[in-house]
């Protein structure tokens, strides 16, 4: 999205019905400094408050999303459009997501490496062991609590059984067998324990 031109429309469209930037704001609850920060290309409207600023300054969301007011003949391609940019951009961000799994994975293995070797030094007997036997389980935890969350957020989960692709929850990967692309687990759609493998789209 073209942010600059949002900023620049939403400006505009403030002035057509005579609003400043502070009654704006005052209208919608928030501060005169976010309603500039749009305007400046600097932000974008929260998903919170888009459907009221859209309502005051008389346009709808996709006006707002291309940062022009559609005309009929252009409306449906437009949605289809920044669907389709709204499913690139989810695609690129589970990609990530999966990246930084990754690293988290290569981070985990060189701590544990490491404080595997401090053993050999600091006897568990002695605050220091109990010390790194805090440490070393915290890190664990908190690797798997992450690790967890974004297996299940990243992409989609398609069973090997049925083909259903579906976004899991984090209790359904919390008791499931899984690894870094991909999780033993029941099926909501079929109901059977299958291999689901991680994928970032739908079919």
């Amino acid at each position: 999205m073209d942010q600059i031109k949002i900023g620049r429309f939403i400006a505009e469209c403030r002035k057509e019905n005579n609003l400043t930037q502070l009654q704006l704001a005052e209208k919608l609850g928030i501060t005169d400094r976010a309603v500039s920060k749009w305007e400046n290309g600097k932000t974008m409207p929260d998903s919170s408050v888009m459907l009221e600023l859209c309502g005051l300054l008389d346009i709808t969301v996709n006006d707002l999303l291309n940062g022009e007011k559609l005309s009929v003949e252009n409306y449906n391609k437009k949605t289809e459009e920044k669907l389709l940019e709204v499913i690139r951009q989810k695609e690129l961000s589970d990609k990530w997501l999966q990246a930084t799994r990754a690293f988290l994975y290569v981070l985990i293995l060189l701590v544990v490496i490491g404080l595997v070797y401090v053993t050999y030094f600091i006897p568990y007997t002695t605050i220091g062991g109990w010390l790194f036997l805090a440490v070393y389980y915290s890190v664990v935890l908190v690797f798997l609590i992450f690790d967890i969350k974004i297996f299940q957020i990243a992409g989609y989960c398609r069973c090997n059984g049925c083909g259903h692709t579906y976004i899991p929850s984090t209790k359904q990967v919390f008791f499931s067998l899984y690894g870094f692309s991909k999780a033993l687990m029941r099926c909501p759609n079929c109901k059977k324990l299958h291999w689901h493998k991680k994928v970032y789209h739908k079919d």
